[in-house]
């Protein structure tokens, strides 16, 4: 094994660490989140078409084109870009709901083996960020798309070691993430083969109760013949109930094949991780939309001029790794609400691994389900409203930070989350339509993630 693959230094896995490695592993799948939500949130997947079709055609008269040629190529190009935005957004929200799964499949190895897999408060603290025990290390920065982030994507997915010249890095050997998971498995395989040491009776995220699925309104697009395509393939992999070895090498399987892949783009079927070979592995889909990033700017470069910004039209310009305390107030309380609500959706989710079935069920369904895919989701659309003047004196757009909001052990988190929406709302009224959705909350106690207790999940 490469130097350094755990955070205290250590270069195997074994039954001494292996807790540790789960928990690690955990926190890689969580540390990817916020600067894959930040360039999904940075992509206008539906620009009004109408008023760049008018550029495109005033720019096709200039340049001599006929009123009814300049018209018909202008709905041309600014079609490309409608296509492409709306892909991009599918092809990035796709990696995020597996990155969710991956976090929840980690947790239920962890579970299994040892338990209390630990999910509140892990997100990074600091930006850039870095991958724990990776090496080399490399920054991870939240930021909007671009060739750069997608470069950041491909070396946090990559199935192979970097070439050294892409880090400027030293001769010290190095891992993937699929060569971290590869030692967890090889522990598995040599330590954990009895059955005795698996408790499958523990709460996990198991299939067949609807906590996931693959695709959602966010991971379609539609194609240039507005045909429907859906990002995730149904046969990509799930949730596994873990309570043996088999269980268990199951669960990690379907990480690393979603992530990483095969180690070669475009050799024959090894791109896909999925038996229909429909749906591309992390690495590739990033790999590929970089490709296309590239070609529409050059094409459009090619059409109108050097000058053009294709980009403008469908990339909100976000500032790199910024802050609450970046922006103005009204700004603050929006930015802080969504917060909060974010790290209420890791609250929930611990509490998912020491609840009953019945309160798990009501947790996942009415709490993760409708924080994550509704009420975070309208936060973050509508963080993109809002300019501001950052501090290097240049004017953004405006983004959801991802910072850890710190709960008060006063009240439950549910109650300070309503306080936070009434200051945001009366600062900025264009949030009011959350509301019921947020009363309607589970309400979870803290008791379910400050240590062991008999106290109900539940307030």
């Amino acid at each position: 094994m490469a130097k350094g693959i755990l955070k205290n230094g250590a270069t195997r896995v074994t039954p001494e660490n292996m807790e540790e490695a789960l928990q690690q592993a955990i926190e890689i799948e969580i540390a990817t989140l916020p600067t894959y939500l930040s360039t999904y949130y940075s992509i206008n997947r539906t620009p009004k078409q109408k008023p760049i079709t008018a550029e495109f055609t005033k720019l096709f008269l200039d340049k001599g084109d006929s009123e009814q040629d300049a018209v018909t190529k202008a709905v041309e190009y600014s079609t490309k870009i409608m296509v492409f935005a709306n892909k991009a957004g599918a092809n990035i929200m796709s990696v995020v709901v597996e990155e969710m799964l991956h976090m929840s499949l980690a947790s239920n190895v962890k579970q299994a083996l040892f338990g209390n897999p630990e999910l509140i408060g892990k997100s990074p603290a600091i930006w850039p960020a870095y991958l724990a025990g990776h090496d080399p290390q490399f920054p991870i920065n939240r930021a909007k798309l671009s060739h750069d982030q997608l470069e950041t994507f491909k070396l946090i997915e990559s199935p192979k070691p970097f070439d050294k010249k892409v880090l400027g890095a030293t001769a010290l050997p190095y891992l993937t993430i699929g060569d971290f998971y590869k030692g967890i498995e090889d522990c598995i395989n040599e330590f954990y083969c009895d059955k005795e040491c698996y408790h499958g009776d523990r709460p996990q995220l198991i299939p067949d109760r609807g906590y996931y699925a693959q695709n959602n309104i966010d991971t379609l697009y539609y194609d240039k013949k507005h045909k429907p395509v859906f990002e995730n393939a149904a046969d990509a992999g799930g949730l596994v109930h873990v309570f043996d070895k088999d269980s268990a090498l199951k669960a990690l399987e379907i990480i690393v094949e979603q992530g990483e892949g095969a180690t070669e783009l475009c050799t024959k079927n090894s791109e896909y991780d999925d038996k229909s070979d429909h749906e591309l592995a992390h690495y590739d889909k990033f790999f590929l939309l970089q490709k296309e990033l590239g070609e529409i700017n050059r094409e459009f470069k090619d059409v109108f001029g050097d000058k053009m910004d294709v980009e403008k039209h469908f990339i909100y310009n976000f500032a790199d790794n910024a802050v609450t305390t970046d922006y103005p107030a009204t700004i603050q309380a929006v930015s802080t609400l969504t917060n909060a609500m974010y790290a209420y959706l890791f609250i929930m989710s611990q509490a998912c691994y020491r609840a009953d079935s019945h309160t798990q069920y009501e947790i996942f369904m009415f709490g993760i389900h409708k924080s994550m895919l509704w009420i975070l989701s309208s936060l973050c659309g509508e963080m993109t409203g809002f300019n501001y003047i950052a501090p290097d004196g240049h004017s953004y757009t405006a983004t959801a930070t991802y910072e850890e909001y710190k709960f008060s052990s006063a009240s439950s988190p549910k109650s300070q989350i309503i306080e936070l929406f009434n200051k945001a709302v009366a600062a900025y009224d264009g949030i009011a339509y959350i509301k019921q959705r947020i009363l309607d909350l589970p309400d979870v106690t803290q008791e379910s993630f400050l240590g062991e207790t008999k106290t109900s999940l539940m307030a």
